[in-house]
C-alpha cells in the first residue's frame, strides 16, 4: 500500500499534469464533463472511508478550539475573497469565483500538510471534518453574502448540491468503514489514492472548459489566488496568535484557513455559475497544496532544529 501512500502525497503533481492535458487536448476531458458530480462524490465517499470515530474525539473534548477554528475559517477567507475581487476589480465571473473559493470548508488534504509540519493533526482533522460537516449551510450562505454584489446566487440550489455531493457520500463512506472495521484497514490506502485523482480530474476539466480563454484571464486569476492564499495562511497564524494556541494549534490553524476545498468549489461553479467562475478554484486547489506543503517542510526543519538545540 505504500505506492497508493505516495500517490496520494503526489496530488499536485497528477492536478498539473492534468491541467496540462485539459490545455492541450480539451475533449480528453471535456467528454467527461456530465459526470463530473459522481467523480467528487467519489472522491467524498473516500475520505469517509478513511475518517475514524476517534478522529471526531476533539470536537467532543474541546469544542471550543474547534469553534474558534471554524469562525476564523469562514469568516477569514470569504471576506478576503471579497475584498480582493473588489481590490482587482475581477469581472462578476472570476469574483464569484474567488468567493467560491474562500466559502469552500477546508481541504482534506491539509491533515496530511498538518503532519508533515509538525502542528496538531488531530485539531487538523477535527476542524476540517466540522468545517465540511457544516459546508451545506455555511457555504452557500458566505457566498451569497459577499456575491450576491456580482450575481445572482441560488443558496438552496448550492444546498441540496452540497448534500448530495458533500454529506451523503461521506456518511456512506463512514459506514462502509463502520461495517467492515478493521478488514478495511487492508486496501484504505486505495481510497485517498482514488481522491486525489478525481480531483485531479476535475481541476483538468476545469481548464479544458477554459481553454479558449485561460491565457486571457490566467494573471488576473493568479494573482487573486497567490493574495487569497497568502492572506489566508498569515491571517490564520495570526488567529492562532488571538486565541493564545500553542505553536502546533497556530501551525494547524494557518493550515486549515489557507488550505481550501477548492474541488468542490469547482464543481459548485460549473453546475451553478459558469466555466470561467470555476477557474480560480481549480488553480487554487493545486497552488494551496505547493505553498503549504513548503510552508510545512520549513516548519518541520525549524521544529528538528529547536530539538537538537534543546
Amino acid at each position: 500500500m505504500f505506492l497508493f501512500q505516495v500517490f496520494s502525497r503526489l496530488m499536485v503533481v497528477w492536478v498539473i499534469l492534468a491541467g496540462i492535458v485539459g490545455y492541450i487536448y480539451p475533449p480528453a476531458l471535456t467528454i467527461f464533463n456530465p459526470y463530473k458530480d459522481w467523480f467528487f462524490m467519489l472522491t467524498m465517499a473516500g475520505i469517509g472511508v478513511v475518517l475514524k470515530v476517534e478522529d471526531f474525539l476533539p470536537i467532543i473534548k474541546r469544542p471550543h478550539w474547534v469553534l474558534l477554528g471554524t469562525v476564523a475559517q469562514f469568516s477569514i477567507m470569504p471576506l478576503l475573497g471579497f475584498l480582493i475581487a473588489k481590490a482587482l476589480q475581477l469581472p462578476p465571473t472570476l469574483a464569484i469565483g474567488i468567493i467560491l473559493v474562500g466559502s469552500t470548508p477546508g481541504a482534506m488534504a491539509s491533515n496530511v500538510i498538518s503532519y508533515i509540519a509538525g502542528a496538531d493533526v488531530a485539531y487538523s482533522v477535527a476542524l476540517t471534518s466540522t468545517s465540511t460537516l457544516l459546508s451545506p449551510i455555511l457555504t452557500p450562505l458566505c457566498t451569497y453574502i459577499f456575491g450576491r454584489v456580482y450575481i445572482s446566487v441560488p443558496f438552496w440550489g448550492m444546498f441540496l448540491s452540497i448534500i448530495k455531493m458533500v454529506i451523503i457520500p461521506l456518511i456512506i463512506g463512514f459506514g462502509i468503514r463502520y461495517l467492515l472495521k478493521e478488514r478495511i484497514n487492508r486496501i484504505v490506502d486505495i481510497f485517498p489514492a482514488i481522491s486525489s485523482l478525481c480531483i485531479a480530474f476535475i481541476c483538468g476539466l476545469v481548464v479544458a472548459l477554459n481553454a479558449d480563454k485561460f491565457s486571457e484571464v490566467s494573471l488576473l486569476i493568479f494573482s487573486a489566488v497567490v493574495l487569497h492564499n497568502f492572506l489566508g495562511l498569515f491571517l490564520g497564524y495570526g488567529a492562532g496568535i488571538l486565541y493564545r494556541f500553542d505553536e502546533k494549534r497556530k501551525r494547524t490553524l494557518s493550515i486549515e484557513v489557507g488550505m481550501q476545498n477548492a474541488g468542490l468549489g469547482a464543481v459548485l461553479a460549473l453546475n451553478h455559475f459558469s466555466a470561467e467562475s470555476a477557474l480560480p478554484n481549480a488553480l487554487f486547489a493545486t497552488w494551496c497544496i505547493i505553498t503549504a506543503s513548503v510552508l510545512a517542510e520549513i516548519w518541520h526543519w525549524k521544529s528538528r532544529e529547536n530539538q537538537n538545540t534543546a
